[in-house]
């Protein structure tokens, strides 16, 4: 998997979605997260991190373009790939900034409404002016926490939100959980994300349906971007499946038949190959833990 990232770097630095494609933040931040941590010292993070640098704007935000910089999702991406580099401590600390004053669009949740979430609970969106969701979200608690953030009001009420969008039943998707009385269904990539985000915040009973259900579904799975979530949620909650190294091959396995991954979701399925790796330690992923006087019950 390495190889094949190493041939898609830019000569200018950072990477694209596809080989032959220009420059994307989010990719190239999801690139610097899997090749600093297969690889470490590799020579091309730090190029990669400079790129994503020339990305960023003034307020801090990291967008997924100039044309779309309302869609400023990558910066927890960005600030996650620029933590522990000295060189990009300005970076980090201004995207930090731009995470902590930026939220989703949130209302009073409405009695008779036709959704079944709190909709006044705050997270963060893909998007500036939407409503929160539970990816965004997940990544910016996550980006939070590694920069030494984990206490703060905004980590509690996004821990918070995580929660909420909770599926009765188990499992998370997008963001919601009823339309018109009806539970929706569960996706295994959120619930992993959501598995990840609430590693060291949750007592393990509130998401043990969850848990449940994710391990039901993680042999099933054929698509990196579930399976890569999948596995991140389960190792954040020591749940790492016996075959789940073999899981990992057979996913590689099936760009024979339908092309190379995107960078984005080849790289989220090397850092959950990472994770069988890690043996039981900490790693960015799944175990960002705090005392447990922040642990939510």
């Amino acid at each position: 998997m390495v190889g094949l990232l190493e041939s898609r770097a830019l000569p200018e630095g950072g990477f694209p979605a596809r080989g032959g494609d220009p420059f994307r933040s989010d990719a190239t931040a999801w690139a610097i997260l899997a090749m600093s941590r297969s690889v470490p010292n590799h020579p091309l993070v730090d190029r990669a991190r400079d790129r994503l640098a020339a990305a960023q704007g003034p307020d801090g935000r990291v967008s997924m373009s100039k044309e779309h910089e309302a869609a400023f999702w990558p910066t927890a991406l960005s600030v996650l790939a620029w933590h522990g580099s000295q060189a990009h401590g300005p970076q980090c600390d201004l995207g930090i900034q731009f995470i902590l004053r930026t939220m989703g669009r949130h209302w009073s949740k409405i009695p008779d409404a036709p959704t079944g979430h709190d909709p006044s609970i705050s997270g963060w969106p893909w998007i500036d002016g939407t409503h929160s969701w539970i990816e965004p979200t997940v990544l910016s608690v996550l980006a939070l926490q590694v920069a030494g953030h984990g206490r703060h009001d905004r980590v509690r009420e996004g821990i918070r939100m995580i929660l909420d969008r909770q599926l009765p039943h188990g499992g998370w998707n997008y963001g919601n959980t009823m339309v018109y009385g009806r539970e929706l269904h569960p996706m295994p990539e959120s619930t992993g994300a959501a598995l990840a985000g609430l590693a060291g915040q949750a007592e393990q009973g509130t998401v043990a349906r969850s848990l449940d259900y994710l391990q039901s579904e993680v042999g099933r799975l054929r698509t990196p971007i579930s399976l890569g979530w999948g596995l991140l949620g389960l190792a954040a909650w020591d749940r790492w499946p016996s075959n789940g190294g073999a899981l990992v091959e057979r996913c590689l396995a099936n760009q024979t038949r339908y092309g190379e991954y995107d960078t984005s979701a080849l790289c989220l399925l090397l850092l959950a190959a990472l994770e069988e790796e890690a043996g039981g330690h900490k790693t960015l992923f799944s175990r960002v833990t705090h005392p447990p006087s922040e642990v939510h019950h």
